[in-house]
């Protein structure tokens, strides 16, 4: 999402000089480190922003960009890294895949880009099309995808994708062992909120690379933050009077994950008090919380839990079970 995101905002920048040459991996054949979808812009200054590669491509990319960028003609560009044909690179990649990357010129602004732009500011997905074969050269690029009349996700040669908007991470707790995680989040492309209820901790000073930063009653703060049903949190501010109302704000809510930091014992006690009070804990309820939250991978410093917590969140999201990919029998991507 950050790729996505930082080439949309230097094709939309008003100070940016065009025009530019998008390259777009389209077909993957076997294996490879990227994914269709994964985009490289080489800019008019020869600067790069996103990847094809590992780093294997993209100096041919580079020259393959320049030719694109003089000739105005896009091109798709094959690179085969099976058996013999990897040695060819020099670099031994061993990927034992096929990929197929097509580069065009871009002017300055072009109109899917603010959209895509625009869509990811307020939190809205957006459809691209890549058309990477065609009988007709000026239909090869990328545009909005249309039903009518244009690209067809179903047409042979066209590349669709949805661009959705980042993952939204909400941090109840703005102790220390927070500011790893919001920092890791963030490091990642997530949208963050955290929220406190203690007006020393939750500020942006301590949180400078949060997009929002709440202080409210603990009562409260779910209802001010308002995360939606596809939107992640995670409970750590480590006392009990202000996990008790949070958790029964956040359980009510059909969160994409739901984490509690703390003692399984401690856990069990909060949502025993829940129910003591009235709550209905349904077993949905139950399943959809993960109290202690985070991979088992050792050590207690807040970076490494701020990353436990990150892995388990991210394999969640993805449907997997976070077990080491060595025993995985199936391929690495889906």
């Amino acid at each position: 999402m950050k790729e996505i995101e930082a080439i949309v905002r230097h094709l939309t920048a008003e100070n940016a000089r065009g025009p530019s040459v998008l390259a777009t991996l389209v077909i993957v054949e076997g294996s490879s480190y990227r994914r269709p979808g994964a985009r490289l812009l080489v800019t008019r200054e020869r600067e790069r922003i996103g990847s094809i590669s590992g780093g294997c491509l993209e100096e041919d990319l580079m020259t393959q960009a320049d030719n694109v960028a003089a000739t105005g003609k896009a091109a798709i560009v094959t690179y085969d890294t099976t058996s013999e044909n990897d040695l060819l690179w020099g670099v031994g990649l061993g990927c034992q895949g096929v990929v197929r990357v097509l580069l065009e010129r871009l002017p300055q602004g072009p109109d899917w880009a603010a959209t895509v732009m625009a869509n990811l500011r307020s939190g809205r997905s957006s459809e691209l099309a890549v058309t990477w074969r065609s009988a007709d050269p000026a239909r090869l690029g990328t545009r909005l995808a249309v039903r009518e009349n244009g690209p067809s996700c179903g047409s042979d040669g066209v590349f669709c994708e949805t661009i959705s908007p980042p993952t939204r991470l909400f941090v109840f707790g703005a102790g220390n062992d927070a500011c790893p995680l919001v920092s890791l989040a963030k490091e990642i492309g997530w949208s963050v909120t955290v929220a406190d209820p203690r007006p020393a901790f939750a500020t942006s000073g301590r949180f400078p690379s949060a997009g929002t930063v709440l202080c409210a009653p603990a009562d409260a703060l779910v209802d001010q933050s308002d995360p939606g049903f596809d939107a992640v949190a995670v409970v750590m501010t480590h006392h009990y009077v202000y996990d008790l109302p949070l958790l029964r704000g956040l359980l009510r809510r059909p969160l994409a994950y739901l984490g509690l930091l703390g003692p399984k014992k401690r856990a069990e006690k909060i949502l025993g008090d829940l129910e003591s009070c009235g709550f209905k804990l349904t077993a949905s309820m139950r399943s959809r919380l993960h109290a202690p939250v985070g991979l088992d991978i050792g050590g207690d410093s807040p970076e490494v839990v701020a990353l436990s917590i990150m892995a388990e969140i991210q394999a969640v999201l993805a449907g997997r079970d976070g077990r080491p990919l060595r025993e995985r029998m199936k391929p690495i991507h889906d």
